[in-house]
Protein backbone atom coordinates (compact mmCIF):
# COMPACT_ATOMS: atom_id res chain seq x y z
CA UNK A 1 0.00 0.00 0.00
CA UNK A 2 1.39 3.21 -0.70
CA UNK A 3 1.45 6.74 1.22
CA UNK A 4 -0.93 9.27 0.12
CA UNK A 5 0.22 12.65 -0.57
CA UNK A 6 -2.21 15.40 1.38
CA UNK A 7 -3.68 18.59 1.05
CA UNK A 8 -6.30 20.21 1.80
CA UNK A 9 -8.10 19.09 -1.31
CA UNK A 10 -7.81 15.42 -0.30
CA UNK A 11 -7.34 15.62 3.57
CA UNK A 12 -10.38 15.95 5.52
CA UNK A 13 -12.07 11.99 3.73
CA UNK A 14 -8.49 10.41 4.48
CA UNK A 15 -7.97 11.91 8.31
CA UNK A 16 -11.92 11.19 8.88
CA UNK A 17 -11.28 7.91 7.53
CA UNK A 18 -12.68 5.48 10.31
CA UNK A 19 -12.35 1.79 10.90
CA UNK A 20 -8.78 1.72 10.31
CA UNK A 21 -6.10 3.79 12.39
CA UNK A 22 -4.59 6.48 10.20
CA UNK A 23 -0.45 7.34 10.23
CA UNK A 24 0.29 10.89 9.46
CA UNK A 25 4.14 12.36 8.56
CA UNK A 26 4.09 16.01 8.74
CA UNK A 27 7.33 16.71 6.94
CA UNK A 28 9.48 19.44 4.37
CA UNK A 29 11.48 18.68 2.34
CA UNK A 30 14.41 20.26 3.81
CA UNK A 31 14.24 18.81 6.73
CA UNK A 32 17.45 15.97 7.46
CA UNK A 33 15.46 13.85 10.09
CA UNK A 34 12.39 13.99 7.59
CA UNK A 35 14.66 13.17 4.78
CA UNK A 36 15.67 10.15 7.15
CA UNK A 37 11.65 8.98 7.64
CA UNK A 38 10.52 8.85 4.26
CA UNK A 39 11.72 5.13 3.45
CA UNK A 40 11.26 4.05 6.77
CA UNK A 41 7.67 5.15 6.29
CA UNK A 42 7.32 4.01 3.01
CA UNK A 43 8.12 0.39 4.14
CA UNK A 44 6.12 0.58 6.93
CA UNK A 45 3.31 1.12 4.74
CA UNK A 46 3.90 -1.61 2.72
CA UNK A 47 4.13 -3.87 6.24
CA UNK A 48 1.20 -2.86 7.56
CA UNK A 49 -0.57 -2.75 4.43
CA UNK A 50 -3.97 -3.07 5.37
CA UNK A 51 -4.27 -3.02 8.68
CA UNK A 52 -3.75 0.78 8.58
CA UNK A 53 -4.01 3.98 6.16
CA UNK A 54 -0.23 6.27 5.75
CA UNK A 55 -0.48 9.70 4.62
CA UNK A 56 2.04 12.59 4.29
CA UNK A 57 1.59 16.34 4.87
CA UNK A 58 4.19 18.54 3.50
CA UNK A 59 4.35 21.34 6.49
CA UNK A 60 5.65 23.83 3.61
CA UNK A 61 2.98 23.51 0.89
CA UNK A 62 -0.20 22.76 3.59
CA UNK A 63 0.58 24.93 6.53
CA UNK A 64 -3.44 24.94 7.12
CA UNK A 65 -3.68 21.11 7.90
CA UNK A 66 -0.29 21.41 10.50
CA UNK A 67 -1.98 24.15 12.92
CA UNK A 68 -4.49 22.25 14.03
CA UNK A 69 -2.97 19.14 15.27
CA UNK A 70 -0.32 21.87 17.00
CA UNK A 71 2.79 20.32 14.58
CA UNK A 72 5.73 22.66 15.90
CA UNK A 73 8.48 20.30 15.03
CA UNK A 74 8.85 18.06 12.13
CA UNK A 75 9.05 15.32 11.40
CA UNK A 76 5.54 14.94 13.39
CA UNK A 77 3.77 12.08 13.48
CA UNK A 78 0.65 11.34 14.68
CA UNK A 79 -2.11 8.18 14.76
CA UNK A 80 -5.60 8.97 14.44
CA UNK A 81 -8.69 6.86 14.88
CA UNK A 82 -11.86 7.82 14.02
CA UNK A 83 -11.07 11.40 13.32
CA UNK A 84 -9.16 11.62 17.08
CA UNK A 85 -5.39 11.64 17.66
CA UNK A 86 -4.09 8.83 19.82
CA UNK A 87 -0.65 8.91 19.61
CA UNK A 88 1.99 11.80 18.26
CA UNK A 89 5.93 11.18 17.58
CA UNK A 90 8.47 14.02 17.34
CA UNK A 91 11.58 13.07 15.75
CA UNK A 92 13.18 10.00 13.63
CA UNK A 93 12.37 7.13 15.81
CA UNK A 94 11.04 4.14 13.92
CA UNK A 95 11.28 1.85 16.73
CA UNK A 96 8.58 3.80 19.11
CA UNK A 97 6.67 4.56 15.57
CA UNK A 98 6.46 0.97 14.76
CA UNK A 99 5.52 0.05 18.51
CA UNK A 100 3.05 2.91 18.43
CA UNK A 101 1.45 1.54 14.95
CA UNK A 102 1.08 -2.30 16.53
CA UNK A 103 -0.65 -1.28 19.83
CA UNK A 104 -3.67 0.59 17.47
CA UNK A 105 -3.81 -2.33 15.08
Amino acid sequence: MSVKELNKENAQETLSTSGKPVVVDFWAPWCGPCKMMGPVFEKMSEEFGGKAVFAKINVDESQELAVPYGVQGIPTIIILKDGKEVERIVGFNPDLLKEKINSHI
